[in-house]
């Protein structure tokens, strides 16, 4: 076996640290938890074209299509969050969406609610941590 193998044999053998049965469960429960708020709560009032939600967009001043765009975005989130796979990168990728609604709530609507994302970004941060050997085997195979 040649170094490379080797080292490429010591990358792979890297697995999930093992947990309890709390930490597991209070994941699983972040998970559901934020997926419901994104699909229900956040996603589907700017699927449907609810009158709050495009009251929100005309004053960003973007547009229909981009409350469209944010709705199916976070849809997907909320699906990925369920998915064991692919609740690392959904994770991370609604912390970086929410990065982006917080800029956008600072400017565009002058700092109201503009705290919000971070209450949202820090159970997100924690199923994004407790998923990082799943995402970095994600990383890995598309190499």
């Amino acid at each position: 076996m040649s170094s490379t193998d080797s080292s490429t044999a010591a990358v792979t053998a890297v697995t999930a640290p093992k947990q309890g049965k709390a930490v597991v469960r209070t994941v699983w429960t972040l998970r559901i938890v934020l997926a419901l708020f994104f699909a229900l709560a956040s996603a589907l009032p700017k699927l449907l074209a609810i009158p709050a939600a495009t009251t929100v967009f005309d004053a960003i001043g973007v547009g229909h299509w981009f409350m469209y765009v944010t709705g199916l975005v976070e849809l997907a989130g909320a699906v990925g969050l369920l998915l064991p796979r692919l609740a690392g990168p959904a994770a991370t990728a609604l912390i970086v969406f929410l990065v982006f609604a917080f800029v956008t709530q600072l400017t565009a609507m002058h700092g109201e609610n503009a705290g919000t994302p971070f209450l949202f970004m820090v159970p997100l941060a924690v199923i994004a941590w407790n998923r990082r050997a799943e995402t970095a085997e994600l990383l890995r195979r598309r190499r």
